[in-house]
């Protein structure tokens, strides 16, 4: 069979600063710059953890061909832009103009898209895509963890299929879940019935960890539902998206979708994990430490078996943050923290003045604190630059799998017993090797400051004495109730067991 292939990958923190325009989809970070036509398919080494290159691996086993369309990726952040938006949905839509030229579309979609003039961006893709391709044209997606899956998606895509880790290191794996599915239908599988389910209560991202309970069970028990059968029929696929909380629209929020031969089978799926799901709300709640609290907490363990790795979730990068935020910083260096790292601090500014002074001199600096992304000043320090680097080195965790990372000029610079990484591109701190590149050993730290809320467990636990969750300035707000939501649906919690939202 002949796929086309395409994706268009954002997740949309709407009250995030800073938008993402058509150049922020062209720029390579952690994940390759935007792909049009032949390249596209080389851009994607079968080992990358990325759904698409998950999908082209598996089809390829089966023998399939592609017919490129667009493939695209930007650091979470505000709103696309419309210019962004339609420039590159129109690529994948006019790539799909000669219907002869295939006979299925696969698209690598995030789930949690929300555009100046579309507020649920993968709805239109779909809607878009299902016009152009037809009724009859099989039309798989995959959707990261957490997507804000709606009606609309449903209803224009015969499978939506869903990471089920997170840290998501299933990513590769989801797209080969994805081929897979594709496969089935080729092979015969009759058309599925749909089934959909939105929870009512939204759910902290750092508490979607599938690493610990209960978001770990609950996927156990997704996976263990695929494939059975329920009353008169099979289930094909059961997904469940737990959301992306900071996107104001009304179908923000978790939710399931289980495919199977008959609607009765589909429905029964849906609702044992729905039912789970409502009996879940409870321990979906935790603990957020002030940066004073937890730096202090660090200090005193000083840990000799790992760093205490402290998750500076509310500006993480890679949920709308600017990664440049200096709240917990200024409060390491007030309590002179020793063998104590943050990684990483986008400030291209910083990192060319460090640049210019050379490894080994010193600079006075206004550091972070420059995009707006909270209320407070620049850190004004003079540091010792440590080690200049040009950001470039492979990843080796299980979150970014073997990527190529590209930070932009990156100095390693130093005040007393604290070091930070300074970086000239955004990018959550996923990777130890973002800290390794610069000389930086986090195993032997004491204290370990990450721009991230759970990516970087895959990588930094397993060295880590603990993990604390700090609430430090930042537009990714970890307490829903003090975001100034105003298009939610009305009655969903703003919180496990918290106040609804009353419109």
């Amino acid at each position: 069979m002949r796929i086309a292939i395409g994706g268009f990958q954002h997740e949309t923190n709407t009250f995030a600063p800073t938008k993402a325009d058509y150049r922020a989809f062209e720029q390579a970070d952690s994940w390759p710059a935007l792909q049009h036509g032949p390249s596209l398919v080389s851009a994607f080494n079968a080992g990358m953890n990325i759904p698409i290159a998950g999908f082209i691996a598996e089809a390829t086993r089966w023998g399939h061909t592609f017919v490129p369309l667009a493939w695209c990726h930007a650091t979470p952040s505000a709103h696309v832009t419309e210019d962004a938006f339609e420039r590159i949905t129109g690529m994948i839509v006019d790539g799909l103009r000669e219907k002869s030229a295939y006979d299925a579309v696969y698209l690598d979609l995030h789930g949690a898209m929300v555009c100046e003039h579309v507020d649920d961006g993968e709805g239109e893709i779909l809607e878009r895509v299902r016009k152009m391709i037809g009724p009859d044209v099989t039309l798989v997606a995959s959707l990261d963890l957490h997507a804000n899956v709606t009606e609309r998606m449903v209803m224009y895509a015969d499978a939506l299929i869903v990471y089920r880790t997170y840290p998501h290191i299933d990513m590769g794996e989801t797209g080969a879940r994805a081929a897979m599915h594709m496969e089935a239908m080729f092979k015969g599988l009759p058309k599925q019935a749909k089934a959909f389910r939105q929870i009512d209560y939204l759910i902290p991202l750092t508490a979607q960890c599938t690493m610990s309970e209960p978001a770990a069970g609950l996927y156990r028990d997704v996976a263990a539902l695929d494939g059975i059968v329920l009353g008169n029929g099979r289930v094909s696929s059961v997904n469940l998206a737990t959301g992306f909380p900071p996107a104001d629209f009304a179908g923000c929020g978790a939710s399931v979708i289980a495919y199977g031969d008959t609607e009765a089978a589909a429905n029964e799926a849906a609702d044992r994990v729905a039912r789970r799901m409502a009996e879940s709300e409870p321990l979906f709640r935790e603990k957020l430490w002030s940066p004073k609290d937890a730096v202090a907490y660090a200090m005193q363990k000083m840990s000799t078996v790992g760093p205490v790795v402290l998750a500076d979730t509310q500006d993480n990068p890679g949920a709308g943050g600017n990664g440049d935020t200096v709240g917990v910083l200024r409060e390491m260096l007030a309590q002179k923290a020793q063998r104590a790292a943050l990684g990483v601090l986008f400030d291209p500014q910083s990192a060319a003045e460090a640049a210019a002074a050379g490894e080994g001199g010193r600079v006075k600096l206004r550091l972070g604190a420059k995009t707006g992304g909270a209320d407070e000043q620049p850190i004004e320090e003079e540091f010792e630059v440590v080690k200049i680097t040009n950001g470039e080195f492979l990843a080796t965790g299980p979150f970014y799998g073997g990527t190529h990372m590209s930070l932009g000029t990156t100095a390693r610079i130093r005040s007393g017993g604290v070091e930070v990484v300074v970086a000239s591109r955004k990018a959550q701190c996923a990777d130890q090797e973002m800290l390794r590149h610069t000389g930086i050993e986090p195993s032997e730290l004491a204290l370990v400051v990450v721009k991230s809320s759970v990516h970087f467990r895959a990588h930094f636990e397993p060295v880590a004495s603990e993990v604390l969750i700090v609430e430090s300035p930042g537009p990714n707000i970890a307490d829903h109730t003090k975001l100034p939501f105003k298009h939610l649906r009305k009655g969903i919690r703003l919180m496990p067991e918290g106040k609804a939202f009353a419109g």
